[in-house]
């Protein structure tokens, strides 16, 4: 009796909750997955259940690739984003480190600013942005996107790295200063090796959002051959009041699936990186 009740408080605890999160998290891949594979008569007949496809079609995946410039969209989000995220780890790492291992004067008020910067919303900084694009003459080029994503991604990346650093005790460092390691070597040597999760977590996060980032690639790119996923997609497959629903949502899962390759072999230390960041930070 006792086994059943608590088999039966599990389910209801645990399985219940589970299943229903699994389902939720799911749903817009599915939905995605089902209105991609559906030819437009099925697409755009009101009696069809949405989810259920009856006569699946790759039309709108050979269409999106061969009547818009997917592909090169693909390649300039993933150059944009993996250049974007190396600067802002690089950067991160350079305020991070300083601020969580070593002491000085406005040490806390900086670590403060830090975080500051993080929340200021990104209408507030693309007006200014956008003119200083526009005096480097960097306007329509991928440049401009590379340069600017950092602004959103350093602050994220130092914050959460901070909280990582902290977690290494000083007496492993200090031991390596005392045996005569430089800063840098005992920085590159005993610090880094052991953060290893916040760092690939910060970096996985840094990736997702230049990967995501709307406003600054719709302000700086206007040619179609250098855009990247979200401005090409939402660009050209929407025309005026017209929807091409099929190909929306074939560039939409293809789009979504670097991302999720990533987080599937990494989740792991993304979740011990943001753990540490947060409690540690």
């Amino acid at each position: 009796m006792v086994g059943e009740l608590t088999w039966s408080r599990r389910i209801a605890g645990l399985w219940i909750p589970l299943g229903a999160l699994f389902v939720f998290a799911l749903f817009p891949f599915v939905w995605m997955a089902a209105t991609s594979l559906k030819a437009n008569a099925e697409l755009y007949d009101p009696k069809a259940n949405p989810l259920w496809i009856r006569h699946p079609s790759l039309e709108h995946y050979i269409g999106l690739l061969r009547e818009s410039n997917f592909l090169l969209w693909i390649g300039n989000t993933m150059l944009v984003a993996v250049v974007s995220t190396l600067i802002s780890l690089l950067l991160g790492l350079m305020l991070a480190y300083p601020l969580a291992r070593m002491r000085f004067p406005g040490a806390g008020l900086l670590a403060l600013s830090v975080a500051v910067a993080y929340l200021v919303p990104q209408t507030l900084l693309f007006v200014p942005m956008a003119d200083l694009i526009n005096r480097m003459s960097l306007g329509d080029t991928l440049s401009a996107v590379m340069l600017t994503y950092p602004t959103l991604l350093v602050p994220f990346c130092a914050w959460l790295l901070m909280g990582y650093f902290k977690t290494v005790p000083r007496e492993l460092e200090e031991a390596a200063l005392i045996d005569g390691a430089s800063r840098w070597r005992a920085m590159t040597q005993v610090i880094l090796p052991l953060c290893t999760p916040g760092f690939l977590s910060a970096g996985i996060f840094a990736f997702t959002l230049a990967q995501n980032e709307f406003l600054y690639a719709l302000l700086f790119l206007n040619t179609s051959t250098i855009r990247t996923v979200p401005v090409g997609i939402t660009g050209e497959l929407i025309r005026g009041d017209a929807f091409y629903w099929g190909q929306l949502m074939a560039a939409a899962l293809l789009g979504s699936l670097p991302v999720a390759l990533i987080y599937s072999f990494f989740v792991k230390y993304y979740v011990a990186g943001l753990t540490a960041g947060s409690v540690k930070g």
